[in-house]
């Protein structure tokens, strides 16, 4: 006798309804914005409580100079950050600025408040805008090096993606299909 397989043995890739993460703070946001997606009507909510179950490496921190760029134009918004906030030393005037995030660094904080800006948690953001209105969801970029190597294949037109290579010579990614001299030059 064989087992039945549920859809034939294939399963679908499953969603994450909950973090792994042990923090009880976390545990009382995840109830809070599973609440608000239920009740009020705002594709915001959702994609905050789905970056709310992910992974340590899924939420980048967002340095404060790129957190400036991006408000540029922005007056009178919240920046949302489902991550932390770290300060960059390169940058000189920080503007005020409104910001809900998990966490902040020391000096960021200092430096934020210095400015006459407002730092939010997210049970304060939940009362002031349960939609999600006149605020701009931002995220950290990816650094991890395993994501460089994710993407277009290497050598394809447009791709910026790092191929796998034991060596960098010119023998290796920069010979055939690369150079004239050398087949031929795509």
């Amino acid at each position: 006798m064989g087992i039945d397989l549920k859809a034939g043995g294939r399963n679908k890739h499953t969603t994450k309804d909950a973090p792994n993460s042990n923090n009880v703070y976390l545990q009382l946001l995840v109830k809070l914005y599973k609440f608000l997606v239920r009740r009020a009507e705002s594709n915001f909510n959702k994609v905050v409580l789905h970056r709310l179950f992910m992974s340590r490496t899924n939420k980048p921190p967002l340095s404060l100079s790129k957190l400036i760029d991006h408000m540029k134009g922005q007056d009178g918004k919240i920046a949302v950050i489902v991550g932390k906030v770290t300060d960059d030393v390169r940058t000189f005037d920080v503007p005020k600025l409104r910001i809900c995030a998990l966490g902040f660094s020391e000096t960021a904080r200092a430096r934020i408040e210095k400015a006459g800006g407002e730092i939010l948690t997210f049970d304060q953001l939940a009362l002031i805008a349960p939609k999600g209105a006149n605020t701009v969801l931002l995220r950290g970029t990816k650094d991890r090096e395993a994501l460089k190597h994710f993407g277009r294949a290497p050598g394809v037109p447009h791709s910026s993606t790092k191929p796998y290579v034991r060596a960098k010579g010119r023998k290796f990614e920069k010979a055939r299909g690369r150079r004239k001299s050398r087949g031929y030059k795509a």
